[in-house]
């Protein structure tokens, strides 16, 4: 990237460089240009997105350079993170509705994601009952252990939940030899979602044909804490309806929570804890509506 970088420093003669994470900016009297590292082939991606009438994509201005993709600047406007999410969800839909297609699968693919998901539950179990026992013996807990053990109860049910719904999930779908999926993102949350004059995706170097189920989950783990995820999911349903299988594949794996990771630092750990059980009760009031109609319906 280093040869391309000089290269393209020589043509635009850039007045400033920024530097955000791994993106360049640069800005000079013919324009401002983003340059990327190069992971896959987005020309193509992008020729196939928008022959399927998608268009929320950054414009890739040079895709010939060793190692870094050129695109258009997006000067975002100023607006509220919850529409810019309402928004975001739109064109979530939008993907997925324009690029869904049905492809032949065996047991094997449902057997595999089954088994998947109940290994991450056996370790998540294992792993919460093994912190809940080192803090039940302590005799003067910490603050942060404290309230771990006041709310453990939380996250063993969500864990139950989640094994209880992978088996009935199994139940449904091992005899269908179909599986829906589009195109999907994979990394979808508000800072790889531009709004100025157009609108664009960014950061598609993780993308697949997958499970638009998947997209769904990245963006509410990225951005559960800030935002209305009832009226989301309802706005994303509206335009992009999943059926039985899909809803409880989503509600099971938005209910395993994460694990926390702590650190010698007892005020960040309480954050991490907060953070915990602010994931595992928001989830559950995300959920239980649904379910609360099918207890209706029976």
């Amino acid at each position: 990237m280093n040869r391309s970088f000089e290269v393209l420093s020589d043509i635009y003669k850039p007045l400033r460089y920024t530097l955000k994470g791994h993106v360049t900016i640069l800005e000079s009297t013919s324009g401002t240009i983003v340059l990327k590292p190069k992971e896959n082939d987005l020309d193509s991606l992008f020729s196939y997105l928008r022959r399927r009438n998608f268009s929320a994509l950054p414009k890739l201005i040079d895709s010939s350079r060793d190692g870094v993709n050129v695109f258009s600047y997006i000067e975002e406007m100023p607006m509220p993170k919850e529409q810019k999410a309402q928004d975001l969800v739109q064109v979530m839909a939008s993907l997925h509705q324009k690029t869904s297609f049905y492809k032949n699968v065996s047991l094997d693919t449902y057997q595999e994601i089954y088994e998947n998901i109940v290994s991450n539950i056996q370790f998540l179990q294992n792993s919460f009952h093994e912190l809940f026992d080192l803090y039940f013996q302590e005799v003067y807990p910490s603050p942060s252990h404290y309230l771990f053990l006041r709310n453990a109860s939380k996250v063993f049910a969500s864990l139950e939940f989640s094994k209880r719904e992978v088996d009935d999930w199994f139940e449904l779908v091992k005899k269908e030899n179909k599986q829906r999926v589009s195109y999907i993102h994979n990394q979808l949350c508000l800072d790889h979602f531009l709004k100025g004059e157009e609108e664009a995706l960014i950061s598609w170097e993780k993308s697949k044909v997958d499970s638009p189920v998947l997209d769904f989950v990245h963006f509410y783990q990225a951005e559960y804490f800030d935002l209305d995820f009832e009226t989301l999911f309802q706005k994303y349903q509206e335009k992009y309806p999943w059926n039985e299988e899909e809803k409880k594949l989503f509600f099971i794996l938005i209910s395993l929570p994460f694990f926390p990771q702590l650190e010698n630092d007892e005020m960040k750990n309480c954050e991490v804890m907060r953070n915990l059980f602010d994931y595992v009760f928001k989830t559950e009031q995300l959920i239980r509506p649904y379910y609360a109609v099918e207890q209706d319906d029976e």
